[in-house]
């Protein structure tokens, strides 16, 4: 497989946002679905819509998000809608909870290494493409967060995200914790949900990834630990693979004070084995070219 390209630039500004998105030379059709973490209620940590604004203005984009499986603010649709005001989302877009209202829709996973579907909030079929905003950083479960959970997890209904928490045992918030899968069929669960809206949107689908308040902790958490590494700057990619690989990379690289309790994070949950399964199934390359902008 050639190598894939990561534009990278250490400016960070909303309109730097929109020019990472612009370098990619691809212009979005029809209805733009753009997948942003809206935080949950308490983080401080979280990207906040008007960093996000320009980007999403750019494409015409309507933000996307899906109900949680687990306790807080937005696991359940009523209580997700007022967040979303809260965190003023509401006030500057068009928001789409997509699992709002069931049935959940049921894509199959090609060659999948440990789900055969996934269930996501049935409103993703209503968009012809899709815009991938991350904020980069650690995750108490997955290690870090970034493009290959934005597509799993983020995408995933509640159920879908009990699902693959579980390796597939089951699709009841309820019985979750009593459920989770060992940690690396966890990790292949995720790539394997992330290959199918890559799939979908094949040729649809923009990845930004801006590496700013990385905490260990993500947007998820209500009681986050503050960010352990100074900013890194924006990437922008074709490829969610060589994406993650790519923010992960410049962690390792760089001379800064809190990398090692970022990676320490990352590896103690042997959070590149994300990576490294999803480039089993075809939706990318950890083989890049990092190009600075």
């Amino acid at each position: 497989m050639a190598k894939s390209t990561v534009y990278f630039t250490n400016e960070l500004t909303p309109e730097a946002v929109v020019k990472m998105y612009r370098q990619l030379g691809i212009e979005l059709p029809g209805k733009v679905a753009v997948k942003v973490h809206s935080g949950e209620d308490g983080n401080q940590n979280y990207l906040h819509p008007e960093f996000m604004k320009p980007v999403i203005d750019a494409v015409n984009g309507t933000v996307v998000e899906c109900n949680t499986a687990y306790g807080g603010a937005r696991n359940e649709t009523p209580k997700h809608i007022e967040l979303m005001k809260k965190h003023h989302w509401s006030d500057l877009f068009d928001v789409d909870i997509m699992d709002a209202e069931g049935p959940d829709v049921e894509w199959p996973v090609e060659n999948g290494n440990v789900l055969k579907v996934n269930y996501l909030g049935k409103n993703i079929e209503n968009y012809d493409s899709m815009l991938v905003l991350i904020h980069f950083k650690g995750h108490p479960m997955g290690g870090y967060g970034g493009a290959l959970k934005q597509l799993s997890i983020g995408c995933a209904s509640s159920a879908g995200k009990t699902y693959i928490h579980t390796g597939g045992k089951v699709t009841d918030q309820n019985i979750l914790w009593e459920n989770c899968a060992e940690q690396d069929t966890f990790l292949e669960a995720m790539a394997d949900a992330a290959s199918t809206v890559a799939k979908h949107f094949a040729g649809k689908i923009a990845y930004v990834a801006i590496m700013k308040n990385l905490s260990v902790d993500c947007d998820c958490c209500a009681v986050a630990e503050d960010p352990c590494m100074n900013d890194v700057g924006i990437l922008s990619s074709l490829d969610p693979v060589a994406l993650d690989r790519a923010c992960i990379d410049l962690v390792i690289n760089s001379n800064d004070p809190g990398r090692d309790h970022f990676m320490e994070r990352v590896n103690s949950r042997h959070g590149t084995h994300t990576i490294d399964s999803a480039e089993t199934l075809g939706i990318g390359t950890q083989a890049y070219e990092l190009v600075k902008v």
